[in-house]
């Protein structure tokens, strides 16, 4: 082997829990997401997906995709800089812009991409970047991009924050960067405060509502609307793969913004165009939760039982005020150990482990669909419980 393989070859982590027989990745599913999935021929229940809304499987999402294969065909074969913009795209971004209150809005082929081509392209030599230290990491990578000055703040914490903005020049681009919702623990960002520190300080915030969209606010237009600081906001980011039951992604603000990524933004500019069926579903995803908020009740009124119920039986949850339920187990063997004894149990629940949080903060991760019902609720706390108490996580 060269020196490459031989670099390599020496992680062997994941074998190690395989040789345990807890290596909770890659589980294959049979069947399609919802909140029953077909796992090694049998059923399991899903509290593992980011599908709040329960739409993958909506037959009139399926429909819309098929009829825009059927159109467009399977693929642009190029990017939307050149030959690869669709009728079908520009519409999607129009209501976009308009769905989340912006001027106007571009779409990418990842919500990954979108922080990663967007946040360099924001700010630059000269400038500052100032990131909550638990912004989900395709915000790590988008500023690692940058050549701005990059600061960070402990979670959640405006104390830190303002002290971070006191050190940066006065007259230079200070670019706040948060998710609304945090992906592992489930809290929200402070942004009316968020919102006070910026006209403080000059500053300009960007806020990525991959969690938040579908979820909070009129008609699920996320935590910016939810907090009624749309206006204060300068940049609003979304991805397709989790209300919307597709893939790709988004970022919505003023029009010379937007004119200025739509023709610099790297991720955007050089990688193909989403597809027809990633468009078209995402399209029909917006316009059934935008015409069916009771959709939007049930998630809520499924998710603030399973609240009740999680804390009753005496899971350490967090500050979370979302459907992403944190059950913290602090300890990374238990924390695998007990994910494969739920699935034993007959329930999917993902691990959350360093680098995704702190050693010292490991978890399982419950994430609820407005499709679950009260008694698959009720059937996941009492085998969590189970597993929970027989790791001695919980008494």
């Amino acid at each position: 082997m060269g020196l490459l393989q031989d670099k390599f070859a020496k992680y062997d982590v994941p074998q190690q829990f395989m040789a345990k027989g807890v290596y909770p990745y890659f589980r294959t599913i049979d069947s399609h997401q919802d909140t029953e999935v077909m796992m090694d021929g049998r059923k399991v229940l899903m509290f593992g997906s980011n599908a709040y809304m329960g739409l993958t499987y909506d037959k009139r999402i399926i429909e819309a995709a098929k009829a825009a294969t059927d159109k467009y065909g399977t693929g642009c074969a190029g990017s939307r800089l050149l030959n690869g913009t669709l009728d079908i795209h520009v519409e999607l971004e129009k209501e976009l812009a308009e769905f989340v209150g912006k001027d106007e809005a571009l779409c990418f082929s990842t919500g990954f991409t979108v922080n990663e081509g967007v946040i360099p392209q924001l700010a630059g030599r000269g400038d500052y970047i100032i990131c909550d230290d638990r912004d989900h990491a395709s915000i790590v990578d988008g500023r690692r991009l940058s050549f701005a000055t990059q600061l960070k703040y402990k979670h959640n914490d405006m104390d830190a924050l303002e002290k971070e903005l006191q050190r940066c020049e006065p007259d230079a681009i200070k670019l706040i960067i948060v998710d609304s919702v945090f992906s592992m623990e489930g809290d929200l960002a402070n942004l009316p405060e968020i919102v006070r520190l910026k006209k403080k300080y000059n500053a300009s915030i960007y806020v990525d509502e991959a969690h938040g969209l579908g979820v909070f606010g009129k008609e699920g237009r996320g935590v910016c609307d939810y907090f009624g600081v749309t206006d204060d906001v300068d940049l609003i980011m979304g991805t397709f793969s989790k209300s919307l039951a597709s893939i790709g992604g988004f970022v919505a603000g003023d029009k010379a913004v937007i004119n200025w990524l739509r023709h610099n933004a790297r991720s955007y500019i050089f990688q193909a165009s989403n597809t027809p069926a990633a468009t078209a579903a995402a399209r029909e995803a917006l316009h059934i939760i935008r015409t069916e908020p009771e959709r939007i009740q049930r998630l809520w009124d499924v998710t603030n039982y399973a609240l009740k119920r999680f804390r009753e039986a005496g899971f350490e949850i967090g500050e979370t005020q979302s459907p992403i339920i944190p059950l913290y187990v602090r300890d990374t063997d238990k924390t695998f150990t007990v994910t494969k004894l739920a699935f034993d149990e007959g329930i999917f629940i993902n691990p959350v482990i360093p680098p995704a949080c702190a050693p010292q903060d490991t978890l399982v991760r419950v994430a609820l669909m407005a499709t679950h019902t009260k008694e698959q609720v009720d059937y996941a706390v009492e085998k969590l419980t189970k597993c929970f108490k027989a790791l001695d996580i919980i008494k």
